[in-house]
């Protein structure tokens, strides 16, 4: 009999702070985590170095086949690495952001990904944060999270982060790249951002960090003794 590590998936649009609620539940839990997110960032990263054609879907197919990203916590912050380099900061840019949802809409990427993410799945657990966790990547939980937030408050959170990284970004500017965003994920053919009808729906809009991680973890605390049984033991 071989015990499956549970997971928590929490998907949700571009800026509804599913990043932030990932590492908080990782941290406290003491869990794995995966931000799918910084995966397809790192692709991107490295389409630019390249110089690859972002048309080519086997250019960046290529890419990925040797792909080595790693996640670790080092003073409370998420760093990601690349072959051992923490590349965190140069992925955070707009321009990589904006690369990184066209390329995700590329379906032969998408499943050589899948069992990369996968990958990440280990004992006692994992936190996943992405757009199709809980739909695609790890359909077989029953521990999802759906967070969203009103376009203009992700917006402004967005450029919150951006000015922190040094980026100097127009709210206005951002809230037409934002909206575009959104309906790139929404309604591409593979993958799209959607919400299950199993998924904890949690509305950020108005409330602050620490009640949507209170939220979340009262959710899984409630859930885990019961999905460990039903579903994890195979």
């Amino acid at each position: 009999m071989m015990i499956c590590a549970p997971v928590v998936t929490i998907d949700g649009p571009s800026g509804s702070g599913k990043g932030t609620l990932c590492q908080v539940m990782s941290q406290k839990l003491k869990w794995h985590i995966l931000d799918s997110g910084a995966i397809y960032r790192v692709l991107a990263l490295l389409v630019l170095y390249h110089q690859v054609d972002i048309s080519s879907e086997k250019g960046i197919m290529a890419l990925a086949h040797n792909l080595d990203v790693r996640f670790l916590f080092q003073n409370g912050d998420l760093r990601v690495m690349l072959k051992r380099v923490d590349i965190s900061m140069k992925i955070r840019s707009q321009v990589v952001s904006d690369l990184a949802s066209r390329i995700a809409a590329f379906p032969y990427v998408r499943e050589m990904l899948l069992n990369f993410q996968r990958g990440f799945r280990k004992l006692p657990g994992l936190i996943a944060d992405g757009r199709d966790m809980g739909t695609v990547v790890f359909p077989d939980t029953s521990l999802k999270i759906f967070l969203d937030a009103n376009l203009e408050t992700r917006t402004y959170r967005r450029m919150l982060q951006l000015h922190k990284n040094g980026v100097n970004v127009n709210f206005n500017e951002l809230l037409s790249q934002m909206k575009e965003r959104d309906e790139r994920d929404r309604n591409r053919s593979v993958a799209p951002l959607m919400l299950r009808d199993d998924a904890l729906i949690i509305n950020s809009t108005h409330i602050s960090k620490q009640q949507v991680t209170e939220i979340a973890l009262d959710y899984v605390r409630t859930k885990i003794n019961v999905s460990i049984s039903k579903h994890y033991i195979q």
